[in-house]
């Protein structure tokens, strides 16, 4: 039986009771409290979750990673590290919309999808139970379709919608297709009983085994970005509001890597599936066709959306060789975490620009560093962290995946490619990165300050302090991520 004092089930009761009482409150009081009434009420929500998954942390209540339970949650190092990202990122979203949501309609119902929405990506993190994590991944998923296209009168936002809903559906479809074929040849919907059933699986049901995983590959593969899954990213991204995008990027996608660590990744060892080279190829594909894609666009939002794509691919470096070194896995979690904040701080800067200026092309952010400094210097600092340039976090989470990349060469021929393929994608990126820069920094000279909101200066400072700060001072990260990573081997099954 479940602990009723386990950090999901404290964060689906504090996110879950606002949530359901700001539109509640909306419809009963004559007189409605103001956005940022309702603001602040999602963000105290926000931080007493963060607060307890960090209390459960410093007293050691909380399991090591990738520990299986007959219980539909587990409360592990694992799915607190995730919990942690994705709540930050939800605060980001939150405290950006102070100025992206003023004078625009039902707020009550906004902040109470990205609250529905953040308890969805958390319980994802921490379900062990197939049907769990469906119901949890529906729960991330559904506010995030409204959210999208909250705007209802530009269509481009509408447009955005449809699409993300419709690959959402689909993504959805052929994820609970998995779980009926691995709850069919095995008889339970339990990840650990799942995986033991398929290592002692008869030789005619393996290729149902197989098909499952597969199919768990292409769901969660559409939610992560991965090519060839990416159609409906670039476009959702541009179309939805900045705040949400923001939610999208640095918070679903990294529920979509809680889920794929936990079943994919664990189920292809147990059917003695070699899947490394594969996801080794899948990774540079993703990192190549982001980052080139990347490069040709004008819009900020979309080039964002296309490095988001590219970071898919780093990720899924340590993914790939996790079997073969230990950092590997490790790396992945880092840059998962580091990712949270550096892409979260780079789409609320947009939005920042947005509210100001009502500007998304790259040329007219020329003298953008006159007119809005911080908000600039946040920008700057987050692409060139996103980018691996020390002394800043990101190097440190790519450094990892990279050596671990190499060391893996001592077992696959293919390791240090992988390594060589992220490098020169780093590089790559610091073309696009480098014209952003450029354009904010070196052109335009007439332009005069003008008032930044103070939501976006917050974010911006808490971003670049811990950026700087992780990149000068890592090891406190890496050790806390080396305790949230699961041991890929035949020894963690339960």
């Amino acid at each position: 039986m479940i602990d009723l004092t386990s950090t999901p089930i404290i964060i689906l009761v504090i996110l879950g009771s606002v949530g359901v009482a700001l539109p509640v409150v909306s419809i009963a009081l004559k007189e409605r409290p103001s956005m940022i009434s309702y603001g602040i009420a999602t963000l105290i929500a926000l931080f007493a979750a963060i607060g307890y998954v960090l209390y459960q942390l410093a007293l050691d209540h909380v399991a090591p990673a990738a520990i299986f339970s007959q219980d539909v949650l587990v409360d592990d190092a694992f799915g607190a590290l995730f919990a942690i990202a994705m709540l930050i990122v939800a605060i980001f979203t939150t405290v950006g919309s102070f100025s992206y949501m003023k004078n625009k309609a039902n707020p009550s119902v906004y902040f109470s999808l990205i609250l529905l929405s953040a308890i969805g990506m958390v319980l994802v993190a921490y379900a062990t139970d197939l049907v769990m994590l469906f119901v949890a991944w529906e729960l991330m998923s559904i506010p995030t379709y409204i959210l999208v296209g909250f705007l209802k009168k530009d269509p481009i936002s509408n447009e955005a919608a449809i699409k993300y809903f419709l690959f959402g559906a689909l993504s959805s479809a052929i994820i609970i297709y998995g779980i009926s074929l691995a709850y069919g040849i095995t008889g339970s919907t339990n990840i650990g009983e799942v995986i033991q059933g398929f290592m002692v699986l008869d030789a005619n049901l393996i290729p149902i085994g197989l098909l499952a995983v597969g199919m768990f590959i292409a769901g969660f593969g559409f939610k992560m970005g991965l090519v060839p899954f990416h159609m409906w990213l670039p476009d959702t991204y541009e179309g939805a509001p900045p705040t949400i995008a923001t939610l999208l990027a640095a918070g679903t996608k990294k529920a979509g890597f809680a889920a794929a660590l936990r079943v994919i990744v664990m189920g292809t060892v147990a059917l003695s599936l070699d899947w490394t080279l594969a996801l080794g190829i899948i990774a540079v594909m993703t990192m190549t066709v982001g980052n080139i894609a990347a490069i040709m666009q004008k819009n900020l939002a979309r080039m964002l959306a296309y490095s988001s794509i590219g970071h898919a691919g780093y990720i899924l470096i340590g993914l790939s060789i996790a079997p073969f070194s230990t950092i590997g896995l490790q790396g992945s979690m880092f840059h998962i975490l580091n990712h949270a904040v550096m892409k979260g701080a780079a789409f609320i800067a947009v939005a920042g620009i947005v509210t100001a200026l009502a500007v998304t092309h790259v040329d007219k952010l020329k003298g953008l560093a006159r007119r809005m400094p911080i908000t600039s210097l946040g920008l700057v600092i987050s692409l060139l962290a996103l980018a691996g340039v020390p002394p800043l976090s990101g190097f440190w989470s790519k450094l990892m995946l990279f050596g671990a990349a190499i060391d893996a060469g001592t077992v696959v021929w293919w390791g240090p490619w992988l390594a060589v393929a992220g490098v020169l994608n780093s590089a790559l990126s610091l073309a696009y990165y480098g014209w952003i820069i450029r354009k904010m920094y070196f052109e335009g000279e007439k332009e005069k300050r003008i008032k930044e909101p103070k939501s976006i200066i917050a974010i911006m400072a808490f971003s670049i302090i811990f950026m700087v700060t992780i990149g000068v001072f890592p090891e406190p990260i890496i050790q806390f991520t080396e305790f949230a990573t699961p041991a890929i081997n035949a020894g963690f099954m339960p």
